[in-house]
């Protein structure tokens, strides 16, 4: 049997068990030495440093130190970083590019909750779902039978901006649905947008023309605040923006503005910062539903992740490509 490749995780210990539990780690240790009671967060420490001396793969995830020089001249013998999370952004730095590390990530896997979040948002509002909430509990009645118009999700036009991992598994799973959904997305083009099956529209013209806008795109220099009072009055009446991407791609001083003038309604899993103030005014205004950033992986969903992970090691060791390879240039303007 040929000699296993030394790995060692590099994250959150406490999420080790989690995202690896008995039988994904039972087949990650068939592939690879690795010990789980040794976890990385740091790359100071004695043990650390001689584990990653001889270590060939690095398993990260969040809570990954920083990927600098001075750790990678510590790992001499390292050819692969394996996340078991979304972007690397946070922990890689040039010198990982630099000496040609093959990188991948499971933000395909994190992708899909992502969707089944916002898909779950999205057929909530077209409801209205939380105002009739609100309007329940404050007139303590059940207005069975009214009808109220304006409300429901048949041809209700869904506007996506970002054709990211989210962004398209997103369109995939509201294809079942009476809805009219178009795309928004700079480096998109009019065949790529086709095979998704939507319609390929500059921004504003998204924004114009749909009843809830949902944000996908990824977090750049070009993309702060890219949602900002110019784009959301573009907005129609009573319609909905959900933000499950980054805080910063929408400007929170023009939509509170918005908000208070009750022209509009938010759903934010992100915000910024993270978590927001305790005096915050998006805390307090009714047409505003935030929650915690928990539209990524949670719970038993942790699980995808290090599925993921050990499919990427086993073509790893078997000398094959990689599914989820991230390559510097794509990283540049993606997530």
């Amino acid at each position: 049997m040929p000699e296993r490749p030394v790995a060692m995780f590099a994250m959150t210990a406490e999420n080790v068990p989690q995202i690896f539990p008995p039988d994904a780690l039972a087949r990650l240790r068939e592939l690879v030495d690795i010990d789980p009671s040794l976890v990385a967060r740091d790359f100071t420490g004695p043990h650390v440093r001689d584990r990653l001396a001889e270590t060939e793969i690095l398993i990260t995830g969040w809570g990954c130190p920083a990927l600098d020089g001075a750790a990678l001249d510590a790992a001499p013998k390292l050819r692969a970083v394996l996340h078991a999370a979304g972007s690397v952004k946070g922990f890689t730095s040039p010198a990982v590019w630099e000496r040609g590390l093959v990188v991948s990530s499971a933000a395909g896997a994190n992708a899909l909750p992502v969707a089944e979040y916002t898909l779950a948002m999205i057929l909530l509002a077209g409801k209205d779902v939380f105002a009739q909430r609100d309007r329940l509990r404050t007139r303590s009645a059940f207005p069975y039978g009214d009808i109220s118009p304006g409300i429901g999700n048949f041809g209700r036009r869904v506007g996506v901006v970002g054709a990211s991992r989210v962004g398209r598994r997103l369109i995939e799973l509201l294809r079942p649905f009476d809805l009219r959904v178009s795309l928004a997305d700079p480096y998109a083009d009019e065949a790529g947008a086709a095979a998704l099956g939507v319609p390929l529209l500059p921004l504003d013209d998204l924004l114009g023309g749909s009843d809830i806008v949902t944000v996908h795109a990824p977090q750049t220099p070009e993309t702060r605040h890219m949602i900002g009072r110019r784009e959301l009055a573009l907005m129609p009446a009573g319609s909905v923006l959900i933000n499950t991407a980054r805080g910063a791609l929408v400007d929170h001083d023009a939509l509170i503005e918005e908000l208070r003038a009750g022209r509009i309604s938010a759903i934010l899993d992100v915000t910024e910062p993270e978590p927001l103030p305790v005096d915050s005014p998006l805390h307090e205004l009714a047409n505003a539903f935030i929650t915690p950033h928990v539209a990524g992986s949670q719970g038993n969903e942790l699980a995808r992740l290090g599925v993921t992970v050990v499919g990427e090691m086993e073509r790893l060791v078997a000398g094959r490509d990689l599914a989820f390879r991230v390559d510097r240039e794509g990283l540049e303007r993606g997530a």
